[in-house]
This record gives structure tokens, C-alpha cells and sequence, in this order.
């Protein structure tokens, strides 16, 4: 699936687009935002392949929320206004659709949202399995342009940020972070790890507590289980479980 925010300050606009995103079967919707300063907090947080986005809005348009993303979603343009048609292709949106725009207008425009996002995956599986490296107990992986040695075991956790990663390691004080995708990166990790969540890779050797829903796995760190990653967590602790 592909998670789908909708970000429009019109009210019946929002309405419209996200029951629109609604109706395509390979669509998500994350959230609908009524401004960029709102989205931008939403893309901080939550995994978001693509966005699609009017332009003129108060505070922060379109355009400029676009412009200060570090790894920009795949983009759709939503305004009233075609002579911004030109601007939008600049910052490589893939579609541009002119309000008043129906179903059919927007479902080209997803079907052009999910090529992009096809290409995207398979290059990212192909740079992936080229650019990192090692053997069972060692991973090299590329980040600020230089080549990093991790030792797997020193992993506490794995934190996803959209097309990037963060790699929580022991004794430092910042994680890594690659452009890489949670999918494959579990692939290349050992059975010590477990996916909790979609935002989460844990190192099961690291875990101090289980309380309710959350993964204790330091002081003050509460990793929280996703609903889709419980029954297989639930079979983990069951096959090690003691007492009643």
C-alpha cells in the first residue's frame, strides 16, 4: 500500500481529496492536514510515500513546504491556479491537478503516483543490495558520504523515517541514519531482531520489560507493539515464557 497524506486549508476540498484517495485500492491515507505546517509535523513522524498537496495556502504554500523537504514524498499538485503548473514540475511533482478536478482526473494522477513509487522501490532494492555489506556479525552502510562499520550485536534498535532509517547503536549518543528501507534491512539481520511495528526493528537480546502494548528497552524508551506485529512477538515470548 502506499500511505497517502492530503494536505488542502479548504475544509470541502480535504473532504474531497481524502475520500478520493479513499477509493483507490493500492491508496493509504495517513492523515488529512488543513495546512503544511500541520503535514510537515505528520512527515517527521509517519512513514508517507506520497503527498498530494494544494498550493495556496496561508503560513507556509504548497510550493515552499515542498522546497524545505529534505526526501521529498512523491508530489501531486492540487490548485485553483494553472499558472503554477510550470513551478510544480521543477520540484519533480509527478501530476498537477487543476481545481475543479473529478475521480477520473484523479485516478490518472494516482496511477502516475504508483508508477513513481514502483521505480523507486525497485531501485532502492537494487542500491540497497549493492551498498551495504558484511558477514553475520558485521554491516557496513553508507551515510554523510562516508562508509560506517556497524557490529550487529551493538544495535538496540532500528527507528524507519520514511525512505530513511536510523540505526540506534549502544554507547552512542546519535543514531545512523541511511537511505534505506525498513523492508530490506530486515531482510539482512539476523533472527535476534524482530520487527514490532512498522516504524520499529528491535534487537530482542535488548529487551529489559514488556509492559501492556510497549517494548521497554531502556530507561525511558517504550518502543510500542503495532497491531499487525503482535501475534508474532506473542509466539517470541511464549516460546521462552516461565511461570504461570
Amino acid at each position: 500500500m502506499i500511505k497517502v497524506l492530503a494536505i488542502d486549508d479548504e475544509p470541502l476540498a480535504l473532504k474531497q481529496l481524502a475520500t478520493y484517495i479513499e477509493k483507490v485500492p493500492f491508496f493509504e491515507l495517513v492523515k488529512q492536514c488543513g495546512s503544511a505546517i500541520e503535514a510537515k509535523e505528520v512527515i517527521n513522524n509517519e512513514v508517507v510515500d506520497a503527498i498530494f498537496c494544494d498550493i495556496n495556502m496561508p503560513d507556509l504554500n504548497g510550493m515552499d513546504f515542498v522546497k524545505q523537504l529534505a526526501a521529498p514524498p512523491i508530489i501531486v499538485f492540487t490548485t485553483a491556479y494553472s499558472e503554477y503548473a510550470v513551478e510544480g514540475y521543477k520540484v519533480n511533482a509527478v501530476d498537477y491537478l487543476l481545481k475543479p478536478y473529478g475521480l477520473d482526473d484523479f485516478k490518472h494522477a494516482a496511477n502516475r503516483v504508483k508508477l513513481m513509487y514502483d521505480a523507486r522501490q525497485n531501485t532502492h532494492e537494487a542500491t540497497q543490495q549493492a551498498e551495504i555489506g558484511g558477514d553475520n556479525d558485521t554491516l557496513f552502510v553508507k551515510s554523510d558520504g562516508r562508509i560506517i562499520r556497524i557490529s550487529i550485536g551493538d544495535i538496540r534498535f532500528i527507528e524507519g523515517m520514511s525512505e530513511y532509517v536510523k540505526i540506534h547503536i549502544d554507547n552512542m549518543p546519535k543514531p545512523i541514519v541511511i537511505l534505506f528501507s525498513m523492508k530490506t534491512l530486515e531482510k539482512r539481520l539476523p533472527n535476534t531482531f524482530m520487527r514490532i511495528h512498522r516504524s520499529y526493528i528491535i534487537n530482542l537480546t535488548k529487551i529489559i520489560e514488556v509492559n501492556k502494548n510497549r517494548v521497554i528497552m531502556g530507561e525511558g524508551l517504550y518502543l510500542p507493539i503495532g497491531d499487525n506485529y503482535k501475534d508474532a512477538f506473542s509466539d517470541y515470548l511464549n516460546q521462552r515464557f516461565l511461570g504461570k
